[in-house]
């Protein structure tokens, strides 16, 4: 049950527990992150479950060992041999050890007996139970001491919340709930206000530039019970992605897209400028630019158009297509084939990409169609599509994938912004990342 006590008029305080998640691979850089944390106001230390698999349970010892007046949370999720794995985690200085509501009755049995055998406590993460009111009844009576209403990562990717499941469970059992799914100062409150006891926060603090100040940015969201605006990547509604696009470089996007959906070969003709939005895709022949010009006219506000000229080298657009497209307030071009007038596009200052530059040009002879799928740059390009593109190249992303695809991108960025700093403070990318610890071992 959430306490709160009068602060001063108008402000109230609560009592909610924050839980750092620390979800990342290399022990040393786990505690120099807890260290960070714990001077901003972290209660609980979790090894996340990516360093319990990276480091095993020498992360556990270690953390103990340096925190020993901090609850330790051993993110275990165990699904199988629950006595066996509480043992082992409890022994290694787990206060709490995480089961997976998933598994069968009689793995979180066991792992209750065990957690009281060598005093600990046992935690049932619901993440993909389908009736979680009807689970957390059961592990309640079973002697679960919380239950954790949990949106996995790659679910929170595709824009999932906890709101309703707290609120069902809170109001159908009494057992203190845990919390986790992407949480940061701004949307902290809300699941306080829907019932939960512990806030569990991973990336937007160990991802964070500054990790103190991001953390004591969240405690006082949950001390106040009031959403404190994050500089860390907000959910954007599917109105907003184009917008989202434009905080993410072509670069994020392909390793969030596990180093795919860039064209090959397509480069920018203006350099230093950036471009996001839908695509409006135009099939045409080498120097047959009457579609392309009448695309122009066709396109909405901030739309790019993909233009396939199966690679021609004779010029399907220059200067005077450019001004039709900035006064039209398109986006940007990507034509897989050949563009002319580079000075006068550079003076534009217009998004251009393109395969060639070259001074020749067609005749308008009509062929081609648009808003059909193309090819250009090697990649299948459909209407609304989403293309990005700065002086790296330029990438596609499905229209359907839209959503996660960005999300990702901005975890790729605020994870890379973390390493930045930990560089600037007298590291090396080499020695942030323990490459010689994880080089595959060859023979």
């Amino acid at each position: 049950m959430i306490i709160k006590k009068i602060l001063k008029k108008g402000d109230f305080i609560s009592k909610v527990i924050l839980q750092l998640a620390l979800d990342i691979l290399n022990l040393d850089r786990a505690i120099s992150m807890a260290k960070e944390s714990l001077e901003g106001g972290v209660d609980w230390i979790e090894a996340g479950t990516p360093l319990i698999k990276s480091e095993g349970m020498e992360s556990i010892r270690e953390l103990k060992r340096l925190f020993p007046d901090k609850k330790i949370v051993a993110d275990m999720k165990t699904m199988d041999t629950g006595d066996f794995e509480t043992e082992m985690a409890s022994k290694a200085g787990a206060d709490i050890v995480s089961i997976l509501g998933a598994s069968d009755d009689s793995t979180i049995k066991e792992a209750i007996k065990a957690a009281k055998k060598y005093n600990s406590e046992i935690m049932v993460d619901l993440i993909n139970v389908e009736n979680k009111v009807d689970r957390a009844a059961v592990v309640q009576k079973m002697g679960a001491k919380y239950v954790c209403i949990h949106v996995g990562i790659d679910q929170q990717m595709k824009g999932e919340n906890p709101l309703k499941d707290i609120k069902d469970v809170k109001d159908a059992v009494n057992i203190t709930i845990a919390t986790a799914g992407g949480l940061n100062s701004e949307s902290i409150p809300e699941v306080i206000s829907a019932g939960a006891d512990i806030v569990i926060v991973g990336g937007a603090i160990t991802k964070a530039s500054d990790i103190l100040e991001a953390t004591k940015r969240i405690r006082k969201s949950i001390d106040l019970v009031k959403p404190i605006e994050s500089v860390e990547f907000k959910k954007y509604k599917e109105e907003d992605l184009v917008e989202a696009l434009k905080k993410v470089s072509s670069s994020n996007v392909s390793d969030a897209m596990h180093r795919g959906g860039a064209m090959k070969g397509i480069h920018t003709v203006v350099p230093g400028l950036k471009m996001a939005g839908k695509a409006l895709t135009v099939k045409t022949m080498s120097g047959d630019w009457a579609k392309v010009v009448e695309a122009i006219d066709m396109a909405e506000k901030g739309d790019i158009l993909v233009i396939d000229t199966n690679s021609g080298d004779v010029a399907v657009w220059g200067e005077l297509a450019t001004w039709s497209a900035v006064m039209r307030n398109l986006g940007g071009i990507v034509i897989d084939g050949a563009v002319r007038d580079i000075d006068d596009l550079k003076e534009i200052e217009f998004p251009v990409f393109a395969r060639y530059e070259v001074p020749d040009a067609g005749d308008p002879k009509g062929f081609g169609e648009i808003g059909c799928e193309v090819i250009c740059g090697g990649l299948k390009v459909n209407k609304g599509d989403y293309i990005v593109g700065d002086d790296s190249g330029v990438v596609v992303i499905p229209q359907e994938e839209a959503q996660e695809i960005i999300h990702r991108s901005f975890d790729v960025k605020e994870k890379e912004n973390r390493i930045r700093e930990e560089i600037k403070r007298g590291s090396t990318l080499s020695k942030v990342l323990k490459l010689k610890k994880w080089e595959k071992i060859v023979g």
